[in-house]
């Protein structure tokens, strides 16, 4: 007999969030008058279109692509900045799309989190540093009184690496490294599970990353937290992230653990992306450059979307849409890794001065 779980727990093996055919189509169209004078069409802008995956509790899962692929919107549909066109969200098997309520809600946006990646416009400059932190604490009630308020803070500011004294400070009195620890303050103090770094150290210094990743990883192993990280710096995301997912156009084209997708990347756009990574072995090996331009994803090509830049492209490849499937731990979305019309990968090199500073 199976053994029966208590009511409203999730199986053990269920990953903290599921996302199922999560998609989001803007209407870019001109106004109604234009096109009605024009005889214009409306135009639908599929910044997400059809995205498959799950994070397992406590991992961190880097998400890469070339800027306009579509992470930033995926992040914003997760913690719920946006409402889907279609597909389901679940956290710990509650499907978040179908609470429509603030009061379904809350408990659940309380354990997910955002840290966004501009640290100088994230933080609201009125607020002196203990109102921004403690505005969560407030929000979900997580606090009886304002001497809890106050100790929570202090030992949040601690805990980032700051000193309690600069809560009674202003944003503008600290530089860009101080202000992303005190987003993530301000993101650990609703106690969550789940954080969404969107390109949380892309406007800081190298050395500056540096702190701010491993700071991450300390809080990630101390607190049990879970993140989606989302990045273009290929290095830092090798050295943070258990698995990646790669995106094009709005679609995942691959995702694999991260040590085999830098070791043998499959997917003919991973390839390629991967070459943009400096290589200081000096190996002499031939490189090849992403080449053409991204695609407008209001008029995406038919069949796959990177057929027009993909030097492996058949007519199917411009006729059938790829679908992800497995390739030993690899999931990959494209006809020529399944008709083996790919030869094998060679690993990629050692990466930027920026990838090393990240793991001192």
């Amino acid at each position: 007999m199976a053994e029966c779980l208590p009511t409203g727990q999730p199986p053990p093996d269920e990953p903290l969030i599921r996302v199922e055919g999560l998609s989001r189509h803007f209407d870019v169209s001109p106004p109604w008058l234009q096109r009605t004078l024009g005889r214009l069409p409306r135009l639908t802008l599929k910044a997400v279109d059809g995205v498959s995956f799950e994070i397992r509790r406590g991992e961190t899962f880097g998400l890469v692509g070339e800027s306009g692929c579509g992470k930033s919107t995926l992040a914003r549909l997760i913690v719920g900045e946006y409402p889907p066109t279609a597909g389901s969200i679940r956290f710990e098997g509650t499907d978040l799309v179908r609470l429509h309520t603030r009061a379904s809600q809350s408990p659940f946006r309380r354990r997910m989190q955002m840290i966004f990646q501009d640290p100088y416009a994230s933080l609201n400059p009125r607020w002196k540093v203990r109102n921004i932190i403690a505005e969560p604490i407030r929000t979900f009630r997580l606090a009886e009184n304002r001497a809890d308020v106050d100790r929570h803070v202090a030992e949040l500011l601690l805990q980032v690496g700051l000193n309690p004294s600069d809560g009674a400070k202003y944003p503008h009195e600290f530089s860009g490294g101080q202000r992303q620890r005190i987003s993530i303050a301000r993101a650990l103090s609703g106690n969550p599970d789940f954080i969404v770094c969107d390109e949380p150290t892309s406007a800081l210094d190298v050395s500056v990353q540096a702190q701010i990743l491993n700071l991450m990883k300390r809080l990630q192993s101390q607190l049990g937290l879970t993140y989606l990280f989302i990045s273009h710096n290929l290095a830092v995301v090798r050295h943070i992230s258990d698995r990646v997912g790669v995106m094009y156009l709005g679609r995942l084209v691959e995702v694999a653990p991260s040590r085999t997708l830098f070791r043998s990347p499959r997917h003919p756009y991973t390839r390629l992306l991967f070459e943009t990574i400096p290589n200081l072995e000096m190996s002499g090996r031939e490189r090849a450059p992403v080449g053409g331009e991204v695609p407008s994803p209001i008029s995406p090509p038919p069949g796959c979307h990177f057929h027009p830049r993909c030097p492996f492209a058949n007519e199917r490849c411009r006729t059938e849409e790829p679908r992800l499937a497995r390739y030993e731990d690899t999931l990959a979305a494209c006809h020529a890794v399944e008709e083996g019309r790919i030869p094998e990968a060679q690993p990629v090199g050692a990466g930027s001065p920026r990838s090393r500073s990240a793991v001192r």
